[in-house]
Order: C-alpha cells, then sequence, then structure tokens
C-alpha cells in the first residue's frame, strides 16, 4: 500500500490541501490503487505549498506544489514510485532550502503524523521526558540554564533563571503558562509547531512544570488560529489518555495537566501581564511590575511564562544534553532560532538555524531575494515594532546582542521582506496607528504618544513644517520608549526611528549619502 504524505498546516491549506487530498482519494480509487493518507504539518517550504509527499524504498519523494488539476498527471506518471513529473522535487531533505538547516525543536514538523503518539515516540519524542525524571526538578533546572536557552519570544531573557525563580519561589500552586498568542506580522512559528508537533509542546510544558512544581499549565492560543486549537486540543486528549497527562505523569508521582485557552485578537495580550489578566477572565491589560509573574503571577501564584518555541526547546536540550544545544550559537545567542521569511521573498518560509548567519546571508541567499525580482530595499526585523533593516546594515549577525547593538530587535524571529518600491514615511505611519489600535491604553505615552504620532507624521508626509514635525516625532519617541508601561509603546519607536535615521529621503530630507557628497 502506497502512503501518500499531505499538509494540514494552515499555509497548505490556504491554497489548497484539502482539494489535493480529496483527487488524490478519488483518482486512487478510480485507478484502483490502495493508499493510506497521512495528513501532516509543514516542513516550511512555503513558495511549494501544497508539498505532496510519497513514501518510496529510496525514501519520501515530494511533489509540489501541487494543484487538484495535476493529480490524474500524477498517477499516470508514476508518481507512486517516485517517477519523474514537472512537479517533482526529489528528496525533500536534498533541498538547498532545508539541507542548510539544523533543525532541532522543528525536526518533525512535516515528517510525523502531528496527533499520532506513536509516530511522536519513534522519532525521539519523550526521551527529554525521561532524562528529566532521572535529573529531579533542580537538575532540570541546571541543565535548562548550562544550555543558555533564551526566550523566544522577543525580550531574550535566559530561561534557566526565570525557571529557578519560580522553583525557588514557595507557594500551594504554581502554573505554567505558554504565550502562543503569536500576534507579530510575518511570524508563524508557533503556529507550525502546534498543527505540526503538538506533542513536543506538551512534553516541554510537563518537563516545565516538573522543574518548578507546578501542576498546571495553559496554552494561551489567538483566536485566528482555529486550526493550531484544534489540533492542540486534540494532541492534549490523545496525552491524557496515554497517561501522558495527568495525576500520575508517566506513571511517575508528579501530577501535570494542560489546558488551551483561546484569546480574543488583543495584541497586547501577547505582553505576559496582560495575557495572565485575559487568563483571569479580564481584559487584557498591562500590570505594573513588580511583582514579576515569577512571584505573583496567574492567580496571584507563582508562575512560567514563556513562548512556545522556547517551551519546545526544551524535550531536546533535555534529551541531548545541554551542552549540544550551548555549542551552537554565537556569544550570548545560544541554540537554533526558526527564523521565519515573509514579505516580498522569493523562498518564504521557516528557516531554523544556529544564530551568527548574517541578515544578507538569511534575505539574500537562502530567502532568494525579493519575490518581485526588484531590489531589496529594507527587512523588518521582530514584528510590526521590529526596526527596519537597510542593506548597510545586512552584514549585521543575527543574534540578540549584534541586533541590539544595531537598534533593532529579534524578536520572534520574523523577517519582513520589502523592496525598492516601499514607502518608509508610510511604514513609520503604519507603526503609530498599529501602537494606537492595539494599545491597552493603561499609560499615557502609549495611548496618547501613538495617536499623536499618527498626526505628526501625516503632516510630515504633507511637507507642512516638515523640520519642526521631524524634530517633535523624535522626542516624541523617545518619551514613548522609555515612560511607556510594557513593551508595546516601548518598542513603537524602534520602527519609526529606524525609518528616519536610514531612509531620510522618504520623509523630505536628503539621503546620508546625497548629504555627504
Amino acid at each position: 500500500m502506497a502512503r501518500i504524505f499531505i499538509p494540514r498546516d494552515a499555509a497548505a491549506l490556504a491554497v489548497g490541501a484539502e482539494a489535493v487530498a480529496a483527487a488524490i482519494r478519488t483518482e486512487a480509487a478510480k485507478r484502483n490503487h490502495a493508499i493510506e493518507v497521512v495528513r501532516t504539518g509543514s516542513r516550511g517550504l512555503f513558495w511549494l505549498e501544497p508539498m505532496v509527499e510519497v513514501e518510496t524504498p529510496a525514501g519520501r519523494i515530494a511533489y509540489g506544489p501541487v494543484q487538484a488539476a495535476d493529480i490524474p498527471s500524477l498517477f499516470e506518471a508514476g508518481w507512486l514510485i517516485g517517477a519523474a513529473h514537472p512537479r517533482r522535487v526529489g528528496r525533500p531533505e536534498d533541498l538547498p532550502f532545508l539541507q542548510r538547516q539544523t533543525r532541532l525543536t522543528f525536526a518533525r514538523c512535516g515528517i510525523v503524523d502531528p496527533l499520532s503518539l506513536e509516530d511522536y515516540r519513534s522519532h525521539g519524542g519523550y526521551r527529554g521526558l525521561t532524562r528529566a525524571l532521572s535529573l529531579g526538578p533542580a537538575g532540570i533546572v541546571a541543565e535548562v540554564t548550562k544550555s543558555g536557552l533564551r526566550g523566544r519570544g522577543g525580550a531574550g531573557f535566559p530561561t534557566g533563571i526565570k525557571w529557578k525563580t519560580v522553583a525557588d519561589t514557595a507557594a500551594d500552586r504554581k502554573y505554567i503558562v505558554c504565550n502562543a498568542d503569536e500576534g507579530d506580522s510575518g511570524t508563524f512559528a508557533d503556529r507550525m509547531l502546534m498543527e505540526g508537533d503538538p506533542f513536543v509542546l506538551i512534553e516541554g510544558m510537563t518537563i516545565a512544570g516538573i522543574a518548578v512544581g507546578a501542576t498546571r499549565g495553559y496554552v494561551y492560543v489567538r483566536s485566528e488560529y482555529p486550526d493550531a486549537v484544534r489540533v492542540m486540543q486534540a494532541a492534549i486528549d490523545v496525552a491524557r489518555a496515554a497517561d501522558c497527562l495527568g495525576d500520575r505523569v508517566c506513571g511517575t508521582p508528579y501530577a501535570f495537566d494542560i489546558e488551551v485557552r483561546v484569546g480574543a485578537g488583543a495584541y497586547v495580550c501577547g505582553e505576559e501581564t496582560a495575557l495572565l489578566e485575559s487568563l483571569e477572565g479580564r481584559r487584557g491589560v498591562v500590570r505594573a511590575k513588580p511583582p514579576l509573574p515569577a512571584h505573583k503571577g496567574l492567580f496571584g501564584r507563582p508562575t512560567v511564562i514563556n513562548n512556545l518555541v522556547s517551551l519546545a526547546s526544551v524535550p531536546v536540550i533535555l534529551a541531548e544534553g545541554a551542552q549540544h544545544y550551548a555549542d551552537m550559537g554565537l556569544g550570548r545567542s545560544r541554540g537554533t532560532m526558526p527564523i521565519q521569511l515573509a514579505g516580498n521573498v522569493k523562498y518564504g518560509g521557516l528557516f531554523e538555524a544556529a544564530f551568527g548567519l548574517t541578515l544578507g546571508e538569511i534575505v539574500d541567499d537562502i530567502g532568494g531575494g525579493a519575490a518581485s525580482g526588484r531590489p531589496v530595499r529594507a527587512v523588518q526585523a521582530g514584528g510590526p515594532l521590529g526596526a527596519y533593516f537597510p542593506r548597510a546594515l545586512f552584514e549585521t549577525p543575527y543574534d540578540y546582542e549584534a541586533f541590539a547593538a544595531a537598534d533593532g530587535l529579534i524578536g520572534h524571529g520574523g523577517l519582513v521582506v520589502f523592496d525598492d518600491t516601499v514607502d518608509m514615511a508610510r511604514m513609520a505611519r503604519f507603526a503609530m496607528e498599529f501602537c494606537a489600535i492595539e494599545s491597552c491604553g493603561k499609560c499615557t505615552p502609549c495611548r496618547i504618544g501613538s495617536t499623536r504620532g499618527v498626526e505628526v507624521i501625516d503632516r510630515i508626509i504633507a511637507g507642512t513644517d516638515r523640520a519642526a514635525n521631524m524634530a517633535l516625532v523624535e522626542d516624541l519617541c523617545q518619551t514613548m520608549k522609555f515612560g511607556s508601561l510594557c513593551a508595546l509603546g516601548g518598542f513603537t519607536p524602534y520602527p519609526v526611528l529606524s525609518a528616519l535615521r536610514h531612509f531620510p529621503e522618504d520623509f523630505g530630507r536628503p539621503s546620508l549619502a546625497a548629504a555627504a557628497e
């Protein structure tokens, strides 16, 4: 019986994967071919989606992008044995985009059936938990600390320090909260993992719970991810039925269970304290700190809040050892990062690699430059509140400290590419407008500053008293950066100031090159 692997990841569904699956079943029945269809996640090569794979003696052979209309000719060509066809791309592992990656956290994405615990275990799943149980809580915390893992949600805070703080804080109950409220433009890593390998998150959260003494975990998912919510909930049910969650995890004395909670579409709920407010049933408004969530978080108890990718990286760290993970990367940025290439880019998708590649390598070599074929003018790194990098900064290494030195952010790993037709003044305006719309309204610099920012940039674009308004918007950005209660208002100046600094000609100023002449 031929095995055919068809992704049910949202990226593949958006371009016709369901129609392809239906066409394959219909054509196979018409030709009396016995097939088994396995619905997987995506491997992250989005320009090839839907990318369909068939199992052959030579390994899995991929075809893509496949549409329903291609199915009769694929069967006619003999694709079930890997035969030649215009849509044939060969072994996925041989494609340069995958070949150059170091897949640790995303190693199973696109390969396993996301809801098969047997499949997960046969590909190394639960090895991390097994070793974690042998180390005990203090040993787990020490291992995560030694690995150098930092928060993959944006702040880059050392995960081990956060866990130790919660572990050392006495309380009757503790919680693990997974922040999967992935709202940044150009990001999809959280969604890919939930839809393609949900058990790795369940395992990571379970290890975290044992490490700090928490018995309950929550996965906070954005409402715009219905497929991820469905797969995540189904995986939790499977894990619970197999005693991988519950009162005695895998037959041990440790208790841990997980619940999925769906947000209501507020970007600010990606901020950890606003997320806690939402989880507790209130409006998502930022809390003042201190107290830190590690001391007084969900329901007033010590709480580990980690981004989904941070928690999903823990199983491989425990399975392979902290040193294996720490040996990859650059400077204080250890391990791998799922870089998400989006926007006007030829090869969009997820590229997991150790820190240290340059921005130019990622955009030009891996991403293939702009999909339009025009020159790349700017790359926004770190979501809608991330800085714009001009080509002059493409030698910047992709790591936390190098980006900070260039007044930028790694954020959640998103890179949005723009060609030379982009209007950077309007992009700066968008950042202020975005902040004004998404602000929770609690602090004045964010609530009022962003609204005034839109007005000032509008005057600059209209050519009204440009010099005075340019000075005003820069002053306003400093107030927002240092006076806002959270990162929403505090980071909005990054795209605005970087646009002003690197693309002054779009604001009616001479370019730096022209000024030098």
